[in-house]
Order: structure tokens, then C-alpha cells, then sequence
């Protein structure tokens, strides 16, 4: 259970800060570092396990028929990201607890940053592709919420809602990447997946599989075409920035890359499309970081550009090429997240992060000068650095490669020029800022270091990149081994971690790298006039746009399909049924089927005559709404009749009751409208509807004949066969309600209470003028509760209540059952309304229909989980037979107690409906007519 409790500790730990920060913000942060602290001790004790090159798994079983379980896995990779979430997680709390403002809420940015904590930690430890994909979606989720975490900003909300939609839309692809990859396994188990790349590529789906999993990657990973909205994202805070965009959410993408290389990578289309891909954007970031003059805007470009050379290198699938990928991704992390949090304090210490302004930084902040200047030549791959030694290794595989044929050189040729521009952002980046002249028209001036506090993350971060380039081997190699052999899903290469490989060509292109950068850096102001001409496109903009004109399209169909008319809808919906049981009927040679037809006797034929005739009279005098309802109630009642001829007395019982609760609730809602509907509808619009119904009325008949004239077999006769034998009942419809299909019964009362609940909350305080008179000038009559309905009613409510009881108890083994005998109550109790009054029953009878239904369903779900107290499935019933002298033998069900939730749901939902109907009218009487 260790690796649930890592993951789950952020989530548990995101409840704390909220609660915390009342007490002071030093404690507020203590509180949020106690989770990723707990984590990361516990993550360390395992190291040594992970470093022999075991896998730690946890198998949790959750949905095994859709292949999903809490599922999780720690190996190197897993060990390694896991390690950077926590650390570096930690780390930015620290800083944060320094950058945020007092005014702005430090509890809620830190539940936000421990729940996006959390689902990177479910992403990277995820055993289960399902599940790796539920956590991957949370990680969408939570960064829209840091993203946006100043929600009073245009260009928070903006950028917010640009990396959502761009890294959701590539999580839909990657839903159904995994969906494929899972279908040509067999399985969205990790283990069996890695093993099965042969059968994978071996297979028709895997390049539409592969392309899938790559939209989903390249969108989370800022790739081209969709860097665009990395530099977007920068409207959040510093931490968000330092903390998503260098260690975790964008490396989740090249994460899945190397999860899935031993499963993907082998072929030529994944080199193509990984390589180039990767190739372009190292370009593309690179050269556009150099002119931006937003410090933050010239990481978030370098950042593109370094994850292009993170997905470069796995796409020029090699093993060497895979272990350069994992170390990049190391040394990344680090002097990009202390390059972040550097930018923070000097944007925080000056109010700016325009480098046209912000200069001659080392008079006033020399300690953050040298920890920024440190971590800039880091990512410029200046030797005894870390970045040096990732990027000579990048260097010498663009030099192996040869799939591009004779144009192979142009793979080490644009790396080259990438490094280039590297050199020349990182010099731009110390030299703008902390020499360049004076600063003009700071905010804030004179600047001054931060907090001591606030410079110790930058310092561990650049410290690491010295350590790491100076002594990698007695360093990073354990963890660079540990995790490069679990993304091969095999042995290691030979590689070398020295700082010195002798005079070659990877050492050559880092000396024109160098040069070439610190030319480039002081050609510079060309470069920057060429850049000003050429055309400015936001992407904001551009962004905006577009999902502006998505709505517009999406506004006119809507207003073509959904105007507010009900017949417009019904129309639609008709038409489509006509089409599609019009294809399913067109095949068919002939539409008699090779079953005998039933014979027809005289009283079912006079049933059907009438229940046709009820049907058409009630569509001919459909305006006349009273006269139309009663005729509509002789089709339920004939409905009825039918269902008992058939032969299921459940069914008949079941509409009577559900017939007479309709007809009362409709009469309730009639008494408040106008007795007739106006003629709306023109000629054409009536010859519509006429052929829709008519079309459809037929195929509908011509369908039920020829399903009802072919042998089919269902599963009926499974329920037939084990109704007895395991629910205890011989009344089928019941043991399927209350056990084989308890769960859809369970949800179904919910619903209905749910309903119940919403129709009072709607209701309550609203009344409405009662009518004085019939539209033709009757008056009403003035005794409101005539004697011999009051009499009859009272009579009839205990017999009524009997009868409830004894259709509830026979339920299991005859008709019946709790929601017939809800029906049957809640039928009797309106009566005792409609003839008393609702003053008078309430007198007499306090019951609170709330609390009636919330314990019916109470009682439903804990018969469920009484079930799993026992072991057994949710919801599996029990029963059995014991025997009393004087009663004899009988049978006892724990559905009895299921049942019993479902009666006291239906008679509290349908009161709280059809009571608080009544209601309506305790207005006084209107001195006008209403119609």
C-alpha cells in the first residue's frame, strides 16, 4: 500500500492548507509541505529496491470488466519523475510562501498545487493505462485552476482556458490511442502492454493508435504545431510556472514517450513523426525565445525548445538516444525550475519582467545574479554544468542516425543551430538583466534581494546542476541508469558520464554552439529588425478567434435545431426513429417472420379497436385539454388491460396505479391553465406532424410485426431459470428489481427522489390565484370539500392501507411489490388531500416527506453494503426459510428491506410532488377569472 499512499497523500494533504491559513501563512505553507515531505521520505526508501532494477507493484481490482484498476507501478522512470514532482514540488512551496502577496489566498493556491501534485503522481506511477488516463485528465484539470489562479486578469483567464482546451482536446486522442492499444493487447495492464510491442506494430490500427497517443503528447508537451499555448501560460504565478512548466505537467508528454518506447517506438513512422516533430520545435522554440522581452516569455520558448530535443531524441530511436532523453530530462528540471523562480524574484523585486527595463540587476541583486548566471549556463551547455554533458550526448546521436538518407546531415545541422540560439537566449538572459546599463522606469526601485528563505530553493536547484556536471557519476548515474533501463524496458548500452570524451565531433558542434551563440548575441540588433517586420500574429488572439467562430457556428445550429418549440423537437426526433427503423427494416426480403401469428378473440379485438380509437380521439380533441385527458386515461387503462391479458399482472398493477397518480397530477396542473389550446400551428406545419405521426405510427407497427413474427431468444429465460434458485422469489419482474438488477432500481429511486426534492425546492413560496370560475362563467362550487367524498376517503384510507401492505409483502413470490404498494399509498394519501384539504390531513398526519424518501434510500444502499459486509457482491440478496407454530413455514428476503426502501421513495417523492401542487392554490381567491 506504499505507492497508493504516495499518491494519495497530495489529495489527502490539499485539505489542510485552506484550513491552516487563518492561523498565518509560514504555517499555512508548513502545512502544505507536510504531504510532498511524507511522500518523498517514502519514496526514498525505496531507492535501493528501484536501483537493483525491481518493479514494486500494487494491484488493486476496481472495474475488471472494463479493465480498469487502481493498478500501480514504481520502477527507475516511475522513481525518477516521482523524485522531481516531490522535490521540486516541495521546493516551490518554500519559494511560494515568499512570492505570494498577503492579499491573495495562499490556502486555496496550495489545495491547487497538492491536487495537481497528486495526478502527476497517479500519471507517472500508474500501473493501469485507464487509470494513468483518469489522473492525466486531473492534471488538465488542476493546471486550468493555477493557470487561472489570478482569475481577475484577462490574460490569466485566457491563457487558463487555452491549455485546457489544447492539452484536453490531445487527452480525447489519447483516450482513444489507449482504447486501441488495449483492444490489440487484450489487456491496458503496463506490463503486458510494454511486452507486446511486436504485436503492436504488427498490427493494421497501430498507426492510427500511434498518432492518437502522439496527439496527446505533443499537445501536453507543447510540441509543434501546438506550442502555442506554453508561452500563454505564463500569466500565472511564478511557482505555477516554475513548478508546471519545467518539471512536471509539460514533461508528462515526453514521460509517456518513454513509458511507452519498449510498446511504440521501432518503426519508421514513429521516427518520422517523433523525430521531425522534435526537430522542428527545437527550432522553432529556440529561435523565437531570443526576442522576447518577457523574461518569463523567453523561458516558456526555451522550455519548447528543450522539450523538442527531449521528444527529438526518442523519436531517433536508438538505446543511447533514449538514455540522452532521460538525462536531458533531468538536467532540464532543474536550471529551468531555479531560471523560474529567478525570474520571480527579480519580477518581484522590480514589479517587471520587460528586459528592455529590468537592467544592471548585479548592483542591486548580486546573490540572485550569480544563481541565475549559474543555471543560464546550464541551459546554454557551457561545460561543468549538467547541461553540457545531456547535450553532448544529444549532439553525438543526431550524428548516428542515417533514416533520413542523404539529408541525414540536416538532423545534426539544425541541432547545431538550435544550440546556437541556446547560447545566445542564456547570454541575452544574464546580460539584459543584470548588466546592460542602468534600469529604466522600474515599478519598484531601488530593487533589493528577496528573503533569505526565497533564494534557498534556486540555490539547491543550481547547486545540483554544479554537482551534477562536475561529479555525474557519483551523482546522477544510479537514477539516470535506474530510469533510461525501465524506458527500454531492457538492458543499457555502454555510455559514459565523463566530462572529457577527447576531441570528436559532439565537442565540435558544442564549440560552434558557443561561438556561434555569442555571435549571434552580439549581431543582434539585425536579427531584432528582421524580427519586428515580420507580420504580428498572437496566438491569443488568433486562438480566441477561432473558438469565436466554433460558437457562432454552434449558435446557428442550435438556433436552427433548438428554437423553443416542443414540435420542432418531437419533429426531429420523429423523423430520425423513421430513418433509422426505415434502414434497419430495408434489408429484409420479406417482413413475416416464420413464428405463427397469435389468434385474435372478440374481446381482444374490441380492447385493440378502443385503445386505437382512444389514441385517435384524444389527438383529434387535443386542444380541448380536460376532455383530452380523460380520453387519454381510457387508453391507460385499456394499456392496462392488455398487459393482464399477456399474461403480467406485475406490469397491469403496476400501470392502474402509475395511471391514477398521472391523471391526479395532471388534473392538479390543468386546474391552473386555460382549458383550451389556441391554434398555432399552420396548414403545413399540421400536414407535418400529420405524416410524421402517421409514418412513424406505421413503422413502428411494421417493426413490432416483424420482430414478434421471428424466434428470438433473450434473456428472459436466464431470470426464468435462476429467479427462484438465487433471489428466493418466484415473482420474476420483483427478484430482478430488487436483486439480478438492484443497482438500476437503486438508482432509478434516487432519481426519482432527486426529482421530488427539486420540484419542492421549485414550488416552495410560489402560489398562484385560484380560479373563481369555468371558462364558460360557471362558478365553482362553494363547498370546497363535499361530505361524501370527505366520508368515502376516510373509509377507504385504511382498507387502501391494507391492501398496500399486503401487495408489499406478497411482492417476492406473487405481483406486487414495494413500488406498487408506494403507488398504491401515496394514491390513498392524495385522496385524504383532495378531499379534506391539505390543512386538515396535515393536522392529523405531520409526515415529512423529505426525510421519507432520503430514508428510503437510506435504507436501499445500506441493504446493498450490508451485503458487502458479508462478502458478497453489492446489493446480492439473502434469504431463507424458517417455520413458526401457529404460521407455519415461510420465507424471509434481506430484499424485503431493499423493497421496503423503495416503498417509503415512491410515496415520499410522490407526495412531495403532488402535495406541494396543491399547495398552489392557498392563495386567495383572484377577483378575475383565470383561463
Amino acid at each position: 500500500m506504499l505507492l497508493a499512499l504516495i499518491v494519495a497523500l497530495p489529495f489527502l494533504g490539499a485539505l489542510l492548507p485552506p484550513l491552516a491559513e487563518r492561523h498565518g501563512r509560514t504555517l499555512c505553507a508548513a502545512v502544505a509541505a507536510l504531504a510532498p515531505l511524507a511522500g518523498l521520505i517514502l519514496l526514498l526508501t525505496q531507492a535501493g529496491v528501484v536501483f537493483s532494477g525491481a518493479t514494486l507493484k500494487l494491484m488493486l481490482p476496481w472495474l475488471p470488466g472494463f479493465g480498469l484498476g487502481f493498478n500501480l507501478r514504481l520502477d527507475g522512470l516511475g522513481f525518477l519523475f516521482a523524485l522531481l514532482i516531490l522535490g521540486i514540488g516541495l521546493l516551490v512551496i518554500l519559494y511560494a510562501r515568499y512570492y505570494l502577496s498577503k492579499q491573495e489566498p495562499m490556502g486555496r493556491f496550495f489545495a491547487f498545487l497538492l491536487l495537481f501534485m497528486g495526478a502527476m503522481l497517479g500519471v507517472v506511477l500508474s500501473e493501469n493505462l485507464l487509470l494513468m488516463l483518469v489522473f492525466w485528465e486531473l492534471t488538465s484539470l488542476s493546471s486550468f485552476l493555477l493557470i487561472g489562479f489570478w482569475g481577475q486578469r484577462s490574460d490569466a483567464r485566457k491563457g487558463a482556458r487555452m491549455a485546457l482546451a489544447v492539452t484536453g482536446g490531445g487527452g480525447l486522442a489519447l483516450l482513444a490511442g489507449i482504447l486501441l492499444i488495449g483492444q490489440i493487447v487484450g489487456s491496458y495492464e503496463l506490463t503486458e502492454v510494454l511486452a507486446s510491442g511486436e504485436l503492436i506494430r504488427a498490427h493494421a490500427f497501430y498507426p492510427v493508435a500511434l498518432m492518437l497517443v502522439l496527439l496527446g503528447v505533443f499537445t501536453k508537451s507543447a510540441q509543434f504545431p501546438f506550442h502555442f499555448w506554453l508561452p500563454h501560460a505564463m500569466a500565472a504565478p511564478t511557482p505555477v510556472s516554475a513548478y508546471l512548466h519545467s518539471a512536471t505537467m509539460v514533461k508528462a508528454g515526453v514521460f509517456l514517450l518513454a513509458r511507452l518506447y519498449p510498446a511504440l517506438a521501432g518503426s519508421d513512422l514513429w521516427f518520422y513523426f517523433v523525430s521531425l516533430t522534435g526537430l522542428a520545435t527545437l527550432l522553432i522554440g529556440a529561435g523565437m525565445a531570443l526576442f522576447q522581452h518577457d523574461l518569463k516569455g523567453l523561458l516558456a520558448y526555451s522550455t519548447i525548445s528543450h522539450l523538442g530535443l527531449i521528444t527529438l531524441l526518442f523519436g531517433l530511436d536508438s538505446q543511447l538516444s533514449n538514455v540522452a532523453a532521460v538525462f536531458h530530462i533531468i538536467n532540464h528540471a532543474t536550471f529551468k525550475a531555479s531560471l523560474f523562480m529567478a525570474a520571480g524574484i527579480i519580477d518581484h523585486e522590480t514589479g517587471s519582467r520587460d528586459m528592455r527595463l529590468v537592467n544592471g540587476m548585479w548592483k542591486y541583486l548580486p546573490h540572485t545574479a550569480v544563481l541565475a548566471m549559474v543555471a543560464s549556463l546550464a541551459m546554454a551547455g557551457v561545460p561543468l554544468l549538467n547541461g553540457f554533458l545531456s547535450k553532448e550526448m544529444f549532439f553525438g546521436e543526431t550524428l548516428q542516425q542515417h533514416l533520413l538518407g542523404s539529408f541525414s546531415w540536416v538532423v545534426p545541422a539544425t541541432a547545431t543551430l538550435a544550440g546556437v540560439f541556446s547560447v545566445a537566449y542564456s547570454l541575452r538572459f544574464v546580460h539584459d538583466v543584470f548588466f546592460n546599463g542602468e534600469p529604466v522606469a522600474l515599478p519598484k526601485f531601488p530593487p533589493h534581494e528577496p528573503p533569505r528563505y526565497m533564494k534557498v530553493p534556486v540555490e539547491i536547484l543550481v547547486f545540483l546542476c554544479l554537482l551534477v556536471g562536475m561529479l555525474p557519476g557519483y551523482t546522477v548515474a544510479p537514477l539516470l541508469a535506474a530510469a533510461a533501463s525501465a524506458s527500454l524496458g531492457g538492458e543499457l548500452p555502454e555510455y559514459s558520464l565523463s566530462i572529457w570524451h577527447g576531441f570528436n565531433l559532439p565537442l565540435a558542434m558544442s564549440v560552434v554552439a558557443l561561438v556561434g551563440g555569442v555571435l549571434v548575441y552580439v549581431l543582434r540588433q539585425p536579427l531584432f529588425r528582421w524580427y519586428v517586420g515580420l507580420p504580428d500574429i498572437d496566438a491569443k488572439l488568433v486562438f480566441e478567434r477561432q473558438v469565436q467562430r466554433v460558437v457562432a457556428v454552434a449558435s446557428w445550429v442550435t438556433e436552427r435545431l433548438e428554437n423553443g418549440s416542443l414540435q420542432r423537437y418531437l419533429a426531429w426526433l420523429l423523423g430520425s426513429a423513421l430513418l433509422l427503423v426505415a434502414a434497419a427494416l430495408a434489408p429484409l426480403e420479406q417482413l413475416t417472420g416464420s413464428r405463427s401469428l397469435t389468434t385474435v378473440d372478440g374481446i381482444t379485438g374490441l380492447g385493440l379497436v378502443m385503445l386505437g380509437a382512444s389514441g385517435v380521439i384524444t389527438a383529434i380533441y387535443h386542444r380541448q385539454r380536460l376532455t383530452a385527458l380523460l380520453i387519454l386515461s381510457v387508453a391507460g387503462l385499456l394499456v392496462a388491460l392488455t398487459f393482464a391479458r399477456f399474461s403480467a399482472p406485475d406490469l397491469a398493477l403496476t400501470q392502474l396505479v402509475v395511471e391514477v397518480v398521472t391523471i391526479v397530477l395532471l388534473m392538479l396542473a390543468l386546474y391552473y391553465l386555460p382549458s383550451r389550446t389556441p391554434e398555432e400551428s399552420s396548414s403545413l406545419r399540421g400536414l407535418r406532424d400529420f405524416v410524421l405521426a402517421g409514418g412513424v405510427g406505421v413503422m413502428v407497427a411494421l417493426l413490432a410485426f416483424a420482430v414478434l413474427t421471428r424466434p428470438y431468444s433473450g434473456i428472459a429465460d436466464f431470470f426464468l431459470a435462476n429467479s427462484l434458485s438465487g433471489g428466493g422469489g418466484t415473482n420474476v419482474v420483483n427478484v430482478i428489481l430488487v436483486d439480478f438488477r438492484g443497482f438500476d432500481t437503486l438508482g432509478e429511486i434516487t432519481v426519482l427522489a432527486i426529482a421530488g426534492v427539486g420540484i419542492y425546492a421549485m414550488l416552495s413560496g410560489f402560489q398562484l390565484q385560484n380560479p373563481t370560475c369555468d371558462p364558460l362563467g360557471r362558478n365553482w362550487a362553494h363547498a370546497k370539500h363535499p361530505l361524501i367524498l370527505e366520508t368515502l376517503s376516510r373509509l377507504l384510507l385504511p382498507l387502501a392501507l391494507l391492501i398496500s401492505v399486503f401487495i408489499f409483502l406478497r411482492g417476492h413470490n406473487q405481483p406486487g411489490g414495494g413500488f406498487i404498494a408506494g403507488l398504491i399509498t401515496s394514491v390513498a394519501l392524495i385522496l385524504q388531500y383532495i378531499a379534506s384539504g391539505v390543512a386538515w390531513v396535515e393536522q392529523r398526519r405531520p409526515l415529512n416527506y423529505q426525510r421519507m424518501a432520503g430514508a428510503g434510500i437510506t435504507v436501499a444502499g445500506l441493504t446493498g453494503l450490508g451485503s458487502w459486509y458479508f462478502g458478497r457482491p453489492f446489493l446480492t440478496s439473502a434469504f431463507g426459510h424458517f417455520e413458526l407454530s401457529l404460521v407455519g413455514e415461510f420465507e424471509l428476503a434481506t430484499a424485503m428491506l431493499f423493497d421496503l426502501g423503495v416503498y417509503l421513495t415512491v410515496v415520499g417523492a410522490t407526495q412531495l410532488i403532488l402535495v406541494n401542487l396543491g399547495r398552489l392554490s392557498l392563495a386567495p381567491a383572484a377577483s378575475e377569472d383565470i383561463h
